[in-house]
């Protein structure tokens, strides 16, 4: 019986699932907003939200549990310097699920994964400054 198992497993051996979810976490640190499936958003905020709980904290060792867990020590600074300050008059949901409609290719539900306090660049935005990228 599976009483009190609630960990996903996502297809994946222990280690493995543990190292891509870090690795999730890191990219929407650096990245703000992630695209990924339904299943691996909802898998990813729960790690994301307690890493900014760590990062509200501030203390050495509240920094110590984050980069034994996320391995990557310029990510877990950038937590720590902009993202938690961002987030620290808020209670809470810390992160936000926006579903996507289905992959083409195997029609897996997609979704985007992001930090409700982050500021959004439109896609507008972005289009403008990879033409005038493309252009130099």
């Amino acid at each position: 019986m599976r009483h009190g198992r609630k960990t996903v497993k996502l297809g994946r051996s222990t280690a493995h699932r543990d190292s891509m979810l870090s690795n999730q976490v890191c990219s929407l640190i650096e990245h703000r907003r992630i695209k990924t499936t339904l299943a691996k958003a909802k898998a990813t905020k729960p790690l994301a939200e307690k890493m900014i709980t760590l990062g509200k904290k501030g203390d050495l060792h509240a920094r110590r549990i984050a980069i034994s867990y996320l391995k990557q020590k310029d990510m877990v600074k950038i937590l720590f310097e902009s993202i938690a300050p961002a987030a620290a008059n808020r209670q809470g949901g810390y992160t936000r699920i926006i579903k996507l409609g289905p992959r083409q290719s195997d029609s897996a539900p997609m979704a985007y994964l992001e930090w409700v306090d982050a500021p959004l660049v439109s896609t507008s935005e972005t289009t403008v400054e990879a033409e005038k990228a493309s252009k130099k």
